[in-house]
């Protein structure tokens, strides 16, 4: 049986943040390596370092040694517009403040990253009602993000995600503005769309629902790898997300 092709690689990534008097070590040296089509949590305190290595997986910002490799390019060596183009062909973002664009109707949000990518603007808006439709939004193509709760909100946001058929979906926080019974709905929602399409979910989160569909669970303490968790290892709590998680 062929190895699982590994679409995210890090390798000794340190970053530091240099604040005039002193320099804090955020990252301490991180390796880790993310198989296609997996579903990842990346959880830890606050102030671990969770949020600075997803920013880095994201091409958002860069390490201060090491490498990031996506998809076995390092994002490192990209100019300013190969970056862009990877990081709207390759990733969707989804986040916990949903990033919505106030103005715009939630189909027009969706189509934004296409219209970015050079897809026709009819082509962009069948797509960006086909994704509306998978996301349970049927309907809801002419709302405002002020018309939409926000759990409906953080939908457009997957759907946002899914536009460029992305190989791989950050997502930062994902439940973080939601409540119980709304954030598991999302968490659910990201499963399938992980194993319906073989995207593979990277999410930053606080959230211990997320340990119920995660394929593989990275902690994150002090800027170092504390440890790696298969499924198999995990303490999964069984309710209303197991079946998800199948």
């Amino acid at each position: 049986m062929s190895e699982a092709k590994k679409i995210v690689r890090v390798t000794g990534v340190t970053k530091d943040f240099d604040l005039g008097k002193i320099v804090v070590h955020v990252l301490k040296g991180i390796d880790l390596e993310i198989e296609e089509g997996k579903y990842i949590s990346i959880m830890g305190p606050s102030g671990s370092g969770k949020s600075t290595l997803f920013n880095m997986i994201g091409g958002l910002d860069k390490p201060t040694s090491g490498k990031v490799f996506i998809d076995e390019v390092d994002i490192a060596q990209l100019d300013a517009y190969e970056l862009a183009w990877l990081r709207c062909r390759k990733i969707g973002y989804i986040f916990q403040t949903f990033n919505l664009i106030p103005v715009m109707t939630a189909l027009e949000n969706i189509t934004i990253p296409m219209t970015f990518a050079g897809v026709s603007n009819d082509a962009a808006l069948q797509r960006g009602m086909e994704l509306l439709d998978q996301v349970g939004l049927t309907g809801r193509q002419s709302h405002r993000p002020s018309e939409l709760s926000g759990g409906q909100q953080q939908r457009v946001a997957v759907a946002r995600a899914l536009a460029n058929s992305p190989a791989i979906i950050l997502a930062d926080e994902p439940t973080g503005n939601l409540d119980l019974s709304t954030g598991e709905d999302i968490i659910r929602l990201l499963k399938e769309l992980s194993l319906q399409r073989n995207v593979t979910v990277i999410s930053a989160t606080h959230d211990y629902k997320m340990l119920n569909v995660s394929d593989q669970v990275v902690w994150i303490r002090d800027g170092r790898v504390d440890k790696i968790q298969q499924r198999d290892e995990l303490d999964i709590k069984t309710g209303g997300l197991e079946s998800a998680a199948h």
